[in-house]
């Protein structure tokens, strides 16, 4: 079954169909001509997780500083505020509160799930359109004005139970932080996928965040008898793992989900203990598409780096936030988020509508890593 079948029927599976009445209206006016629209960014700028929030960040300015050169939406310029949280939620919600604060309009973050998840309780009270450019956990979209850019935990779980069935591999070992929303919700819906799929979790081996040494769960992998490795965390504790795993003789393919993006930076660019290993991910900086290789390199020239699907995300959320302000044609907060179910936005990360709980539908792709880079399966 191809990856992108799979996907639709999972989608399928997951969406909601109701949509209850959103916040009041008080923080937009109608969209007349000029002016400008402040949309507020949340994520982390400094600390572990930095490489996330400073993507989604930096995407994000690429897209504003596009839409107001090409006219703005409905002739309305944008402006990126943007606020540091840590990756700590009570830091996110004291941003987001910063934010409003300097007349944040819309909100694109927080970047990282259990952030996005806090935040989202006070942006409902507010009524503000909320959209999580990375922010996977199925309650990051609870709330009815909260939409999401990437897709959720469950169905990254699902789909790679899939794909790692369809690939042959009957034994798997795991290795997932079981204090993470992002990564123990993966975890359960892989977990559970590829035992109905007639897979086996041969061992199923957890840690807590912070946690820099893990060969007692390779020790007990190694001799495990697993045909493969499933590590559904970030990229920061899959750079240990690998390198730890090499350190042991563990050699058994390795496969990941959208956190894995920036990996290779945190091994320096020597990927070799991981050549070969995939991920999900919806953006491959590699991808020949006109319309990416010159987002790749606008985002060379300014940042000097390469993008990663993070700041692919940060880049559509924008975008989707002028497509509502163009559809409704106000800037109020219902009208926005009453749009954003009647947009499709082509972005980086593919073409996407929104249903009413929040949830895009879109294609994934799946990214190897090779030689210090990702390129398409």
């Amino acid at each position: 079954m191809k990856l992108n079948r799979i996907l639709a029927l999972l989608t399928a599976g997951l969406m909601t169909v109701s949509f209850a009445g959103c916040g009041d209206s008080n923080a937009g006016s109608d969209a007349a001509e000029g002016g400008t629209f402040k949309i507020g960014g949340i994520g982390p700028l400094t600390g572990d997780a930095a490489s996330y929030g400073t993507s989604v960040k930096n995407g994000a300015q690429i897209a504003v500083d596009e839409i107001n050169a090409a006219g703005g939406a409905n002739g309305i310029q944008l402006e990126l505020l943007f606020e540091d949280d840590e990756c700590d939620e009570e830091k996110s919600v004291n941003a987001y509160n910063t934010l409003m604060d300097k007349g944040a309009q819309a909100i694109v973050g927080a970047t990282t799930s259990g952030c996005s998840i806090a935040v989202s309780a006070a942006s409902v009270n507010d009524g503000v359109l909320q959209i999580t450019p990375s922010g996977s956990a199925a309650d990051c979209t609870k709330t009815d004005n909260a939409f999401r850019i990437c897709f959720t935990d469950p169905l990254q779980g699902e789909t790679m139970a899939q794909y790692i069935t369809d690939k042959g591999f009957k034994n798997v070992a795991v290795i997932y932080n079981n204090g993470d929303e992002y990564s123990k919700g993966i975890h359960d819906a892989f977990s559970a996928k590829f035992t109905e799929l007639g897979g086996t979790v041969v061992t199923d081996e957890s840690f807590t965040t912070g946690d820099v040494d893990f060969n007692t769960q390779l020790t007990k992998i190694k001799s495990s008898g697993a045909d493969c490795i499933f590590l559904p965390i970030y990229y920061t504790e899959v750079a240990y793992i690998t390198d730890q795993a090499a350190a042991l003789g563990i050699s058994l393919p390795y496969f990941g989900c959208d956190g894995w993006d920036g990996v290779i930076k945190q091994l320096n660019g020597d990927t070799t203990n991981i050549n070969g290993a995939t991920f999900l991910t919806p953006f491959i900086s590699t991808d020949s598409d006109p319309k990416i290789q010159n987002f790749v390199e606008t985002y060379k020239t300014s940042y000097n780096a390469e993008p990663d699907q993070f700041a692919a995300d940060g880049y559509d959320a924008v975008y989707a936030i002028k497509l509502a302000i163009e559809k409704a044609g106000d800037t109020a907060n219902e009208a926005l988020i009453a749009a954003m179910t009647q947009i499709t936005v082509d972005g980086l990360t593919g073409e996407m509508t929104f249903d009413a709980s929040g949830e895009p539908t879109k294609s994934a792709k799946v990214a190897v890593i090779q030689d210090g880079a990702y390129t398409a399966e």
